[in-house]
């Protein structure tokens, strides 16, 4: 099967660009933030004292199932799938206002707002760049035809 037939089939030619590989690693790194954070508030609310345990428990593993969308973003931008591309802007997009709230609060959380936010516009702009749509042959609107007469 070609890659006409299957678009999202990766285009193997050729190193990949190194903007792409720096999109899924930051991606990842969120993913795995995501991830670790997930755990610990899930072994807090097991192992702690928390005010409402059934809260805590909820809490983590919705963290650690909101964990899988970055995560299997920055695989699919490592394997140069075009779906990949998607979730990881939405990733990004996400990580705004959290970032903008921890900004705001008066504790250590500044740093940490900080750091998500430089990671989260670097991210975009990497994901945006004309060099990274092209190679997960991404078309824009109306290169659709352009695309499909190849």
């Amino acid at each position: 099967m070609s890659s006409e037939q299957n678009p999202d089939a990766p285009e193997t030619a050729g190193p990949r660009p190194r903007r792409l590989t720096y999109a899924a690693g930051l991606t990842a790194l969120e993913g795995l933030a995501l991830l670790v954070g997930g755990v610990w508030v899930l072994v807090l609310g097991i192992t702690g004292d928390p005010d409402d345990r059934q809260q805590a428990v909820t809490g983590g593993v919705t963290l650690m199932v909101l964990a899988l969308l970055p995560l299997l973003a920055a695989r699919g931008l490592l394997g140069r799938r075009s779906w990949s591309r998607g979730p990881a802007v939405i990733t990004q997009i996400m990580a705004l206002p959290v970032a903008y709230n921890l900004l705001q609060a008066d504790s250590m959380a500044i740093p940490a707002g900080i750091a998500l936010a430089v990671v989260a516009v670097a991210a975009l702009v990497l994901l945006v760049n004309g060099e990274t749509t092209r190679v997960l042959g991404i078309r824009g609107p109306g290169n659709a035809e352009k695309g499909a007469r190849k």
